[in-house]
């Protein structure tokens, strides 16, 4: 395969910007993937600042992201980019992603994935029409006890899957920190950058991807209770909803971003006929296991006994915590060793291909419009899936 590290260009994450930091620690984690361009900001001179700031040379440091892609694309093949990440609000993720991959690049990409679900299913097209492969930064789907909760159900352990429940709380917009200027709320809050959807947008589509995730099933019909709880905020920052899935079990998702104190406690439990798991994104290392007739199991990652899926997925041995980059990097990782081996002409292995892709992508953008439909109207009970 291709002997050296993937060239990543990136589109936004420039100064200030937690998300772009996350992006590019994740990328260089192990040594698969160096940078070397990038659009950091609508603003030149922030890009400027930006790109010096990552040591890159003035003119691999660009305007906009018409001219980063124009530019690179005409560059000599062992020069240009191999790839774009990006990181911005997400009513620029369709047009980057888009042209990206018209001129020949793959693509990581921000979730979600668009800023509508009608651009959601023209960006699947242009990968089917490219070729190219498309990463959805799904962050908790990379990590290695994720991996191994959904190996066991795959395999049967717990029986047929009754039950679902999957809570993500955060207490950071219980008030207006989107009127300060410097907060990274202000496009998450704003329905002309952001889409429809506020927080089921933001943290909402990585519940609901989690929970399908680890099942294997599918979200079939919802029946949600949406609130904008902060007065003078225009999208909705609490929510919950009842779930039905295609393999029978059924499900309850809340995401809020208003309970005050909570910080970042993604948790999800899912029940079989004969036990299940709890899984807590703040204790990431640690997979509860229980039983209907034996003791509750701890398994912790790291050690000979987890699957190949969660090996695949570790780097240190167990009683070393891994987190919430590494498991960013996983991402990065599998959608690198993907992509070097496509562009060798070889079949990726089947470890590499575990990332999210554009049609988690398009899951994630039904799941805003069903729950938007469901939330609005409160005569109606249930929601079919919207396609």
């Amino acid at each position: 395969m291709i002997n050296r590290k993937l060239r990543m260009g990136m589109i936004g994450g420039g100064k200030g910007a937690f998300i772009g930091a996350i992006h590019r620690a994740a990328a260089l984690m192990d040594n698969q993937i160096e940078l070397v361009c990038g659009c950091f900001s609508s603003k030149p001179e922030v890009s400027l600042a930006s790109g010096r700031e990552y040591f890159l040379p003035d003119d691999r440091i660009y305007t906009s992201y018409q001219q980063m892609i124009e530019r690179e694309a005409a560059l000599p093949e062992e020069r240009r980019m191999d790839f774009v990440s990006i990181v911005t609000p997400n009513q620029l993720h369709f047009g980057p992603a888009a042209m990206a991959m018209e001129h020949g690049f793959d693509v990581v990409l921000d979730k979600p994935i668009t800023f509508s679900l009608e651009e959601a299913y023209r960006l699947r097209d242009k990968v089917e029409q490219t070729g190219r492969t498309l990463a959805l930064t799904h962050t908790y789907s990379g990590y290695p006890g994720v991996k191994e909760a959904r190996e066991r159900f795959a395999r049967g352990d717990f029986g047929k899957i009754r039950k679902i429940f999957v809570e993500y709380t955060q207490g950071w917009l219980s008030t207006r920190v989107e009127l300060d200027p410097a907060s990274n709320a202000g496009w998450r809050t704003d329905p002309s950058r952001s889409g429809k959807a506020g927080t089921m947008g933001d943290i909402g589509t990585h519940a609901l991807q989690l929970a399908e995730y680890i099942s294997g099933q599918r979200c079939t019909s919802l029946c949600a209770d949406l609130r904008t709880v902060v007065e003078g905020r225009l999208l909705d920052d609490d929510g919950a909803a009842l779930l039905r899935f295609d393999g029978g079990a059924t499900g309850v998702l809340v995401a809020t971003q208003v309970a005050a104190g909570e910080e970042n406690p993604l948790t999800i439990r899912i029940y079989g006929e004969k036990g299940g798991i709890e899984w807590a994104q703040m204790e990431p290392n640690t997979l509860y296991v229980k039983w209907n007739d034996r003791p509750m199991e701890v398994v912790c990652t790291g050690n000979a006994y987890m699957g190949a899926a969660a090996k695949a997925n570790t780097r240190t041995p167990g009683g070393h915590p891994e987190g919430y980059i590494e498991a960013f990097a996983n991402i990065y990782r599998n959608f690198a060793r993907t992509v070097r081996a496509r562009r060798s002409g070889e079949a990726p292995r089947p470890e590499w291909t575990d990332f999210p892709d554009v049609n988690d992508g398009i899951r994630g953008m039904q799941f805003i419009e069903t729950i938007v439909k469901s939330g609005s109207d409160d005569d109606r009970k249930w929601t079919e899936w919207v396609r």
